[in-house]
């Protein structure tokens, strides 16, 4: 399973970026929630802590968490197939 998401940067740059099995099993350790509540109850936070684990996991993002939030100026669903 992958899930895609757009972020628009406050700085005018844009970016989506694919949330693999890692960054999935690293979202339900972290809120103890499964990811499957994502489709019932979406929350930016979890949207954001989703692409920022990605981004820190791949070196895309030396930021952490809420350094990296304060650099996104909006993030929602990409229009990339998340093959």
């Amino acid at each position: 399973m992958k899930i895609n998401l757009h972020i628009q940067f406050e700085d005018g740059s844009s970016k989506d970026i694919t949330c693999g099995a890692a960054d999935l099993v690293a979202f339900e350790n972290n809120y103890n929630i499964s990811v499957a509540k994502l489709a019932e109850d979406t929350r930016i936070g979890w949207l954001l802590y989703l692409a920022w684990h990605s981004e820190k996991r791949t070196g895309a993002t030396k930021l952490e968490y809420d350094k990296w939030c304060e650099t996104v100026a909006t993030i929602g669903e990409s229009d990339d197939d998340p093959k």
